[in-house]
């Protein structure tokens, strides 16, 4: 490992609950934070927090997504001095696959076009790197989602953070009794990181969107799968604890087909049609939160988020291109207690 760095027995906590215990832990957080996600409601000062984002109507996938994405950084203020030289590591969502079900994985297509887009502007180099949570073996989830073929062709470099190399690095969140974070080797030496995730309903979040796909960076010979240690440490401050300490710079979202229901994996397809982008992830997140008609302060990790890492609040958050009113649809959730206050603005 670089710098000698390696996760010994004393230095992270390794649980390996039975699906029961986890299910538990994870009803007792959700029922005593009153939120989504295990956190108590704050009502927190967003005084001085700015962040733009851009909603862009996409109508499918074979449309020239990756000029959709080149429009994007326009309206972002991201321009070919900002990333001339940079290296950039593409995070898609990559849980699961079944036969039929697309919907569940971040598409290939909206990849491989972040790529294009990000060549065009001189970067350095072009990676796209995942840790899945189910699944040990990455070639079979990238060959079955179509993944795998898809960066083949463009010439785009897979890293498997499972099995990275990684080093411990101080926590600068703090919000979870994770202690020190283990992090991939290639999520630390990159200019960029950028979130790619699919827009999804969650099971216990209530959604995962930008901020919860990093949960994928976290390397599984660590944390287990499917990250059970970021369950038991709570899930909403896992989110938080990593988002501060990786830092990410953009966030690109595949909302041309989401999902809806019991999700991430056993919900049903959701025709939305757009692409969500901006530099803030708590603020990109709670635009979408909106886009699905849920409440942004009833999702954990974004009341979390509220105020130190970025703005939630509407009034904080500069939209450009489509309007939210033109492309919100109802996502339907599942039916819990500990989920109501995601839903709670609908009438």
């Amino acid at each position: 490992m670089r710098n000698g760095h390696s996760a010994t027995s004393d230095q992270v906590t390794r649980w390996n609950p039975s699906r029961r215990e986890l299910l538990g832990a994870g009803a007792a957080l959700a029922i005593g934070g009153g939120l989504a996600g295990g956190m108590r409601f704050v009502s927190q000062n967003e005084r001085g927090l700015r962040a733009s984002v851009c909603i862009t109507k996409v109508r499918d996938y074979h449309v020239d997504i990756a000029q959709r994405i080149l429009d994007g950084f326009g309206v972002l203020g991201i321009g070919r001095d900002t990333l001339r030289n940079k290296s950039i590591v593409l995070k898609p969502n990559l849980v699961e696959t079944a036969r039929g079900q697309a919907h569940i994985n971040t598409n290939h297509a909206v990849v491989v076009a972040a790529a294009e887009a990000f060549r065009q502007m001189d970067v350095k180099s072009v990676v796209v790197a995942e840790g899945q949570g189910h699944r040990r073996d990455s070639q079979i989830v990238l060959d079955e989602s179509g993944m795998g073929q898809a960066l083949r062709e463009a010439r785009l470099p897979f890293v498997d953070l499972n099995h990275d190399s990684f080093t411990k690095i101080n926590n600068r969140g703090e919000w979870s009794r994770l202690g020190p974070l283990f992090l991939p080797d290639t999520i630390l030496a990159a200019d960029w990181v950028v979130s790619m995730p699919k827009l999804k309903t969650h099971h216990w979040t209530g959604m995962t969107c930008s901020m919860k796909n990093f949960f994928g960076v976290m390397p599984g010979i660590v944390y287990g799968w499917p990250k059970n240690v970021l369950h038991y440490a709570g899930i909403a401050e896992s989110i938080l604890d990593i988002n501060a300490t990786v830092k990410p710079a953009l966030s690109i979202v595949d909302g041309i087909v989401g999902m809806e229901g019991d999700g991430p994996i056993m919900g049903t397809p959701k025709q939305t049609g757009l692409i969500v982008m901006g530099r803030n992830l708590p603020a990109v997140d709670a635009t979408c939160a909106r886009l699905m008609d849920l409440n942004p302060l009833g999702i954990g990790y974004l009341n979390g988020a509220s105020g130190k890492l970025g703005p939630v609040r509407e009034a904080n958050i500069s939209q450009r291109g489509e309007t939210i009113q033109s492309l919100s649809s109802s996502f339907s959730i599942l039916d819990e207690p500990h989920l109501r206050s995601v839903v709670s603005n609908r009438s």
